[in-house]
């Protein structure tokens, strides 16, 4: 009994021990569990505050004294009962719903000459794809002619505009499908030119067949590939579309082109001067005209190093007289003149590097002092990015030309034709289409001193009144479309006659 009794009290013992061991433990376990209990109280207390404050706080903080000045918080208080300004909305027009069509196959294009050339080409490509059903990859731009210029289509125009735009007539893409791409790769298409001033039968009977066996057609010269005449009217009215809708430049060329024409807006009227005589189009027509001989021999020398330029041996004195050159900057200084133009007219010369520089330039801004160029107007940042891109610096001048109150092209390249009949679709607006030939007989006989001023300035005048770009019908020559008036000068299918306009 005894060795229980010790049991029993040993037992009692350690039952007392580990009570008193639980209690101590509990002891030390009661302020840790407070103090995070307590935490989490405090956190919740501080989220459930910030959120009331985020809604009251500042109309409870209203009234309470502040570190402010009296300005400060008059200017707070006048901006606290403004009415919040609303987000312009701007909608985007509707896109035209898709044309759907049994794709024929696809129609790659490689434009060749400068931004204008290029720009008509285009046009005539979308037509053409449009009408044998296939799919239209965006045109590549040139790059290897004589301006070098590296800029990709979306550099100059408005790609994914020109894509949407046209969406209802034929599928446009940025690139071929990639299994297409793969078979182009390993040389599975056919390249070619297509011939110069055809109608659409040629393309249905001649370049559709094409299309069709090896689905992939290449055209690799696209310049006056499709007629001026003759052609349906939806064919005609399609070419307009593109060229005075869908091929808008892009928002960076746009913008430029809007601050030119502000700044020339500032100062009144302008005259934007289309003075053709850079130093690659003297070399390429052969004029020489007021060069002198060491000039003459460089631009032929230049003339010879191109071999895409088929005409060689040129005869500068025959061919200004028959009115093939473009007026030199003295001639046009004198018909300007002639014209009434005022002295103080803004003359922008929409052009590159005039060939022979102040020294040519010297009679043109000594009866017109206000001559000035995109150059001159801008800072060297501003067109920083567009220097040698010589298509990107003929965009900016086709903005301004648009816009000017006169445009006076001095020779008929392609800018100058283009330009002519974009303006006569802006409503005819004022284009002096100079007779040159007359012209050139006209200066010489004045400079002879056979003529006199009065006499030299009334029958400029007379010559040129009905030649302000006013509405006229195409000259239409058969089998000589190279000699008749170009479609682009004058889209006559597209304008409205403008005595109907000012009857209606």
């Amino acid at each position: 009994m005894g060795g229980v009794k010790v049991a029993g009290g040993g037992g009692g013992v350690e039952k007392v021990r580990c009570q008193s061991v639980a209690a101590v433990a509990r002891s030390r376990m009661r302020p840790w569990v407070l103090r995070a209990t307590t935490t989490v109280l405090l956190w919740t207390c501080v989220m459930q505050l910030t959120a009331v404050g985020e809604r009251w706080g500042p109309r409870v903080l209203k009234g309470w004294p502040s570190c402010r000045t009296a300005q400060e918080a008059a200017s707070a208080a006048l901006a606290a009962t403004r009415l919040p300004m609303p987000v312009p909305v701007v909608e985007k027009a509707p896109l035209p719903p898709k044309r759907i069509y049994r794709n024929n196959g696809y129609l790659m294009v490689s434009c060749n000459g400068g931004l204008n050339q290029m720009r008509a080409a285009i046009c005539d490509m979308v037509v053409i794809a449009r009408y044998l059903n296939v799919t239209l990859i965006v045109p590549e731009l040139d790059k290897t002619s004589f301006w070098n210029d590296p800029s990709e289509f979306q550099d100059i125009f408005d790609v994914e505009h020109f894509i949407t735009s046209l969406r209802d007539e034929v599928r446009i893409l940025r690139e071929l499908p990639p299994r297409v791409k793969r078979r182009v790769e390993l040389g599975m298409f056919h390249s070619m030119p297509p011939i110069s001033w055809s109608d659409i039968s040629y393309y249905r009977n001649k370049i559709l067949p094409l299309i069709r066996k090896h689905k992939v057609l290449h055209l690799n010269r696209t310049d006056a590939r499709l007629a001026n005449n003759g052609l349906p009217l939806d064919v005609q009215k399609l070419r307009c579309r593109v060229n005075f809708g869908s091929l808008k430049f892009t928002s960076d060329i746009e913008e430029l082109g809007r601050r030119v024409i502000r700044l020339l807006r500032q100062n009144g009227p302008f005259l934007v001067l289309h003075l053709r005589y850079e130093m690659d189009m003297l070399a390429f027509s052969g004029c020489t005209e007021g060069c002198t001989r060491e000039e003459a021999d460089e631009l032929t020398r230049m003339r010879y190093a191109y071999p895409w330029w088929k005409e060689k041996v040129i005869n500068s004195y025959a061919k200004r007289k028959d009115g093939l050159c473009p007026l030199t900057p003295e001639e046009i200084a004198l018909v300007l003149r002639a014209l009434d133009i005022d002295r103080s007219m803004q003359i922008y010369i929409a052009a590159g590097e005039i060939y022979g520089g102040k020294r040519r330039m010297a009679a043109l801004t000594s009866a017109y002092p206000n001559v000035v160029r995109k150059e001159t107007l801008l800072q060297p940042s501003d067109l920083m990015f567009f220097q040698n891109h010589s298509s990107q610096m003929a965009a900016l001048d086709y903005l301004v030309s648009l816009e000017s109150d006169i445009f006076v092209p001095t020779y008929d390249g392609n800018m100058a034709k283009v330009v002519e009949g974009h303006r006569r679709f802006m409503g005819f607006k004022k284009t002096i289409l100079l007779d040159r030939k007359l012209i050139v007989e006209l200066v010489d006989q004045y400079n002879s001193g056979s003529m006199l001023w009065d006499e030299f300035s009334s029958l400029i005048k007379s010559v040129h009144a009905n030649r302000m770009g006013a509405a006229s019908k195409r000259t239409v020559i058969h089998d000589k479309p190279k000699e008749e008036d170009y479609f682009y000068a004058n889209p006559q299918e597209c304008l409205r006659d403008p005595n109907l306009l000012r009857t209606s």
